[in-house]
């Protein structure tokens, strides 16, 4: 992991630091997946706030602490602002067609359970 050297410096694993199991564990929760599919789904940047989640505010920040951690997304604070954008490029050239699959299939599972996002 990177040094924390100020607290508006967010620790990331390196790409060789990401491990299959973590980003696995991180994929299967459906609150942290549905974040990772309004981040591929958006393709940019997005503050924490943008995402409208049933969860109390410490679960949010608790989902985006896992996310960031086992490296599927990436977190940089804009002033006050702290956005959120998935490491797409990283976990494409680790584990090739996972990502992909695994948002093809939240996206089969959200359709037959009605969802429209």
């Amino acid at each position: 992991m990177t040094t924390t050297t100020s607290p508006r410096v967010l620790e990331h694993p390196t790409r060789d630091q990401i491990r299959l199991e973590e980003v696995l564990h991180a994929l299967s929760d459906a609150v942290r997946l549905r974040i990772v599919r309004d981040l591929a789904r958006e393709k940019t940047e997005l503050s924490c706030s943008y995402f409208d989640l049933p969860v109390t505010k410490s679960t949010t920040t608790h989902h985006f602490r896992v996310l960031r951690e086992s490296g599927v997304v990436q977190q940089m604070y804009r002033g006050t602002t702290k956005l959120n954008v998935l490491r797409r490029d990283d976990l494409d050239a680790l584990f090739p067609g996972l990502l992909d699959s695994v948002l093809a299939a939240a996206g089969a599972q959200a359709g037959r359970e009605g969802e429209t996002a």
